[in-house]
């Protein structure tokens, strides 16, 4: 019997009027959710990063070489407002992880660019990331893997990125 169990037990006993049996997956995927967040925070913080500088520089670096995206790519990629991605472009260029540059075929564009730092420390936080979320899933056999995956890509559909 785990915390849920208990939470699940207790509304059970003081409301039997509710079904309350949405809150053994919901409070399972919220509570997991918690402790994945503090593991991804640990990996890009043993990398040097926060995970908003991730969040961009994995941007970049997906996007494949030369590592470089117009602002409002990356705006689209990473799901915040214009004025938020240009504050972290900003903070970004001034730790060396990103550089601004002119587009080639039209000087009115500005692109921004992954450094050769950037890429080594949105890197190492990928392997270690990596390597932590994989201890998490060993936890379970692989066709358990493969079934989670799919309820869970099954659960998400319909939700639209905010």
């Amino acid at each position: 019997m785990d915390e849920v169990d208990r939470i699940v037990a207790a509304w059970s006993r003081e409301r039997p009027d509710l079904a309350v049996e949405p809150l053994q997956i919901v409070s399972r995927v919220r509570r997991l959710a918690r402790h994945i967040e503090r593991l991804r925070r640990n990996a890009f913080a043993a990398a040097g990063l926060e995970p908003w500088e991730f969040d961009v520089l994995s941007a970049l670096r997906r996007h494949g070489a030369p590592y470089e995206m117009s602002p409002t790519a990356l705006v689209e990629e990473t799901m915040v407002t214009s004025g938020t991605m240009t504050n972290r472009i900003d903070r970004l260029a001034g730790r060396g992880f990103v550089e601004r540059r002119t587009d080639a075929t039209d000087r009115r564009v500005v692109r921004v660019a992954m450094t050769t730092r950037g890429r080594k420390h949105v890197d190492a936080a990928i392997e270690t990331l990596l390597a932590a979320e994989q201890l998490v899933l060993d936890r379970l056999p692989q066709a358990e893997r493969q079934g989670l995956e799919d309820s869970l890509r099954k659960l998400g559909e319909g939700f639209t990125s905010p």
